[in-house]
């Protein structure tokens, strides 16, 4: 597989580059598994199943997987912080694994502004109230990273969103979503193998 604009090298202080450091979100607990909010970690828990890999706690706040793929580096990452402290793990992950280069990190997490099951990936630009990212962005200083948005649709009726994302899904909703959980996996290997704009073009 290419990887795109391989960076794995070693630079003798933080070791080895990554050539992407794929950040699923989620929050922490057994409370919170099957939740709206936590389709990001499933995706890097399909990935590593993908790549025979094993997350545990390495850096940081967060568990955490280097996977070879030819002579480059992909690293796994789920924050072990609650979803509004996201930035707390992510930011030791990108300081460790691509300092130089926020490009080179993909966060995944659920979207309220794209329907149930829908993938879009995007670069940069606004945060549409997720505080998962705004925390990443406090704590990274840059919003220029790449996403993999999981559409998880509107709240029904007056039920609030922060309600909303912390529910399990339906029966038939969460058939949706398991399909969407395995495309967004495809859509990262999609920006590993050729870069944010061609996974834009197969994706979006």
């Amino acid at each position: 597989m290419r990887l795109f604009g391989r960076r794995g090298a070693d630079d003798g202080s933080r070791g080895r580059l990554a050539d992407l450091l794929v950040v699923g979100l989620a929050n922490p607990g057994d409370e919170y598994a099957g939740t709206r909010h936590n389709v990001g970690a499933e995706v890097v828990a399909v990935l590593a199943g993908r790549h025979d890999a094993r997350l545990k706690r390495a850096v940081g706040r967060a568990l955490s997987a280097e996977v070879r793929t030819g002579d480059g580096l992909l690293v796994l990452a789920v924050p072990g912080t609650y979803m509004n402290l996201s930035g707390e793990a992510v930011g030791p992950l990108v300081r460790r694994y691509c300092p130089e280069d926020p490009g080179r990190l993909v966060v995944v997490h659920d979207e309220l502004d794209l329907p149930p099951g829908r993938i879009k990936v995007k670069v940069g630009g606004g945060l549409a109230g997720h505080n998962g990212l705004k925390s990443i962005k406090a704590h990274i200083h840059t919003d220029d990273f790449v996403r993999v948005r999981i559409g998880i649709g509107k709240p029904p009726g007056r039920q609030s969103g922060a309600d909303y994302v912390l529910r399990r899904p339906g029966k038939a909703e969460r058939a949706e979503l398991d399909v969407a959980v395995q495309e967004a996996a495809d859509a990262v290997e999609a920006i590993l193998a050729g870069g944010p704009e061609a996974a834009m073009n197969r994706v979006n």
